[in-house]
């Protein structure tokens, strides 16, 4: 079995709170079409260990120049008080990259701002923290603009600093990493604690280990 590997930038002033949901259940075997199939792998700037908005200390896997869309599954970008000040255009220059090679990106919060500046947004249906917010980048996609938590268009999900579940959920079902029913179940469950997605769950676990 390939692991299939999805690269996670971090860096200063990351919003621990946002991609928490994604990243551990890409990384959680359990309920996956091909438990243990994926994996996550953080990227930064440099190599040199970050301190997010929680203050966590992180060390990067790896650098962001040593980052190829061809040993990817997906780019997932967090939002972070940097994006605005520019610093982080480098994580925009590498999603074009990606995107480029059909690889997906995912952006929720301010890394939105940095794809909507770099041109990313400009022709996909997208959303963020409020529609205003991305004016200010520049970009020329505001008529592209959805009132939702969570949106995918194509390969690019983009997500409001809200909706940390609803961005989880369009990125595992973008890497087919749950059944789309299943995927509904963890949705309800982790969202909205619904028992009755618990109860799924619990019986889709019990018969693929055979109990």
């Amino acid at each position: 079995m390939t692991t299939k590997t999805v690269h996670t930038a971090i860096y200063d002033t990351l919003a621990d709170w946002e991609v928490g949901a994604a990243t551990a259940h890409i990384n959680n075997p359990a309920w996956q079409v091909a438990p243990g199939s994926f994996q996550v792998r953080t990227v930064g700037l440099t190599r040199e260990p970050i301190t997010t908005k929680g203050g966590m200390r992180i060390t990067p896997d790896l650098a962001l120049d040593e980052l190829s869309p061809a040993e990817s599954a997906m780019l997932i970008l967090p939002g972070a008080d940097t994006w605005m000040t520019g610093e982080l255009a480098p994580f925009a220059r590498k999603a074009r990259a990606f995107l480029d090679a059909g690889v997906p990106v995912a952006a929720i919060c301010g890394a939105t701002f940095g794809l909507a500046k770099e041109g990313l947004l400009d022709d996909k249906a997208h959303t963020s923290n409020v529609a205003e917010f991305l004016v200010y980048s520049g970009y020329a996609g505001a008529d592209r603009y959805v009132e939702q938590p969570a949106v995918t268009d194509g390969n690019v999900v983009t997500a409001s600093a809200t909706a940390p579940f609803e961005f989880a959920r369009e990125v595992l079902g973008l890497l087919g990493v749950y059944e789309p029913h299943i995927l509904d179940a963890w949705y309800r469950l982790f969202a909205h604690s619904d028992p009755a997605a618990y109860a799924e769950l619990d019986a889709y676990d019990k018969a693929a280990s055979g109990a």
